[in-house]
């Protein structure tokens, strides 16, 4: 990854956040303690900053650094032409999507982030069901992660366990339960979702347009997918027309 893509990188998060947190670049600068300008130029992608930066302003955002690997560009492209080619319904098979939306029972939910988008047929990877559950059914949701016998995901000791599962309590919103590995995206008011049907059944779906605003992580990938659609549909469409082209040079010539 060059420094450049993650100045990018870095610009848009800090973005997504101040938005989410519905703060404006002056505001968030006099809780950081910078200058608007500072980050301004961050925002825009045109200077790295340095990691101690970053975590003031992810501080004043109440939010913390969480630093991931992830695929290099060409391996991550490779998979999304990989995953062009399957059957969504077999690969939400895989995930337990239906053994996990019946266990959930009465419980409002939408599917959400990139669950959604697979589920609206966007090639896109993803690795547990998600949902957006509303704080005020908390509790019900943490009767079902008892009766699923869930354990959360533990961030400061990368393992499974050793932090109380209720959705109230510090820590990432992932369980891993008897049904599959779940993630919840705790919401004052679940998103209007739409109806997709898919394998013969129909599931209340957060639209994509909502997904790319709530997940980030989703919204690189299906903006990584639409761009290589169009830079594909642009190609083939070049080569037509310099096949059109050496068609015609060649009649004249003949």
């Amino acid at each position: 990854m060059t420094e450049s893509h993650l100045a990018h990188q870095i610009a848009r998060t800090l973005r997504h956040e101040r938005d989410r947190a519905g703060l404006t670049q002056q505001a968030l600068a006099a809780r950081a303690g910078l200058s608007q300008a500072a980050i301004a130029r961050i925002e825009r992608g045109d200077r790295l900053p340095g990691l101690t930066t970053v975590e003031r302003l992810l501080a004043a955002l109440d939010r913390q650094l969480r630093v991931e690997a992830e695929p290099l560009d060409s391996h991550l492209d490779a998979a999304l032409d990989e995953l062009a080619g399957t059957d969504p319904v077999e690969r939400l098979d895989r995930l337990g999507l239906d053994r996990l939306v019946d266990a959930l029972g009465d419980l409002p939910h939408v599917l959400a982030g990139s669950t959604a988008a697979v589920v609206q047929g966007a090639p896109i990877p993803v690795e547990a069901v998600e949902i957006a559950v509303r704080w005020r059914d908390s509790p019900s949701f943490t009767a079902f992660l008892s009766r699923a016998l869930a354990q959360r995901w533990n961030a400061r000791w990368e393992e499974w366990g050793g932090v109380r599962h209720e959705p109230e309590e510090p820590g990432e919103h992932r369980w891993r339960t008897r049904h599959g590995e779940l993630r919840a995206r705790m919401v004052e008011e679940l998103p209007e979702p739409i109806e997709v049907r898919l394998g013969g059944r129909t599931y209340p779906v957060e639209p994509l347009v909502q997904v790319e605003v709530a997940d980030r992580r989703a919204a690189e990938l299906l903006r990584r997918h639409r761009h290589r659609l169009t830079a594909g549909a642009a190609g083939t469409a070049g080569a037509a027309g310099t096949a059109d082209t050496a068609d015609r040079t060649g009649g004249s010539a003949g």
